[in-house]
């Protein structure tokens, strides 16, 4: 089902919402949406087959008049960003997930750098990161910095990390490109960026921070684990879909060896707070290159578990009270 609004005017940017259990939140992000200090946009929200819908739509009510709202059944939030697509009558596409939220002057910026850089498919930016995560309070760019030219190179190295909720891209260039992957339910975005850059497209990036990234707990990304799996599933599914130069190949190899080495380690963590301290040492004992800090670790595994495990928990930042930064305005 699609719900057109009768809109003549062409806008410059078309903003796709995929939503899925999505009406606690879904409020805040169309108030974002709407407080933009850029006003030549269109909004697409669709529900991708959410057993909220009752309460999504009494959410949503206050807005009817001013989005197209499409109901398709559940495939995912890729097949729900492809939906959007093909709805998207924009010069540029900017995605919003439906628990985070913009800053006033978003859309203004990342428009205002594709207009200035003819040269560039998409633009992406910094971001606050909230919710129930160790990192809420921190920016995006801190834990996942962009450094260097955001090229197919280092994409796959991740020495440049992209924040969906941030891109605004050329509707042109995502569907030359295929649009999104719907046979992966994690990491579409990833695979899409990759795309573009193994295409030869240019993508910029601005430090300034125009998203709230609100992580859940019951979400699709957040901890550590999940991220680590969803990039390595990505490069592996990119790696044998894709025709590569060979750098990229030997770059997708090496990463990939990087990623598995922290996923052992962040296993490991995870199964120290659980007091599994067996299997918190079969991780450690994986993990290479074996630093000396983690040498030590697994010595103080195996001789002093549960002073280990009292150590970490001290340190280690309380999710339920985690400092905070000023909201977004």
């Amino acid at each position: 089902m699609d719900t057109r609004r009768s809109d003549p005017v062409v806008p410059i940017v078309s903003v796709i919402i995929p939503a899925h259990q999505a009406a606690g939140d879904i409020g805040d992000a169309l108030d974002s949406v709407f407080s933009q200090n850029f006003s030549h946009f269109e909004v697409i929200l669709v529900n991708d087959g959410s057993p909220d819908t009752p309460d999504l739509e009494a959410a949503i009510a206050p807005y009817q008049s001013r989005i197209r709202y499409i109901v398709q059944s559940n495939r995912g939030a890729g097949a729900a960003r492809n939906t959007g697509l093909r709805a998207a009558r924009g010069k540029y596409v900017a995605f919003l997930d439906a628990d985070d939220v913009w800053s006033r002057d978003c859309l203004h910026r990342q428009v205002w750098f594709l207009d200035a850089h003819v040269d560039c498919a998409m633009v992406y930016a910094d971001a606050l990161i909230d919710g129930e995560s160790p990192l809420a309070g921190r920016t995006f760019m801190e834990t996942a910095p962009s450094a260097g030219e955001a090229n197919l190179l280092g994409l796959i190295e991740q020495r440049c990390n992209i924040p969906l909720s941030t891109v605004v891209a050329r509707r042109s260039v995502l569907t030359a490109e295929g649009f999104f992957d719907e046979s992966l339910r994690r990491g579409q975005d990833f695979d899409l960026w990759l795309r573009i850059a193994a295409s030869g497209h240019h993508i910029g990036y601005q430090r300034d921070i125009v998203t709230t990234r609100r992580v859940r707990r019951s979400g699709l990304s957040g901890d550590a684990v999940s991220e680590l799996e969803r990039a390595i599933h990505v490069l592996a599914h990119f790696d044998t879909n894709n025709d590569l130069p060979a750098d990229a190949r030997a770059a997708i190899r090496a990463r990939t060896l990087v990623l598995m080495n922290q996923l052992e380690i962040e296993r490991a963590k995870q199964r120290l707070i659980e007091g599994n301290f067996a299997a918190a040492c079969h991780h450690m004992s994986v993990s290479q290159p074996r630093t000396l800090r983690g040498r030590a670790t697994l010595i103080a595994l195996h001789v002093a578990p549960q002073l280990l495990r009292r150590i970490y928990l001290t340190l280690r930042r309380p999710l339920s009270a985690p400092p905070r930064r000023a909201a977004l305005g």
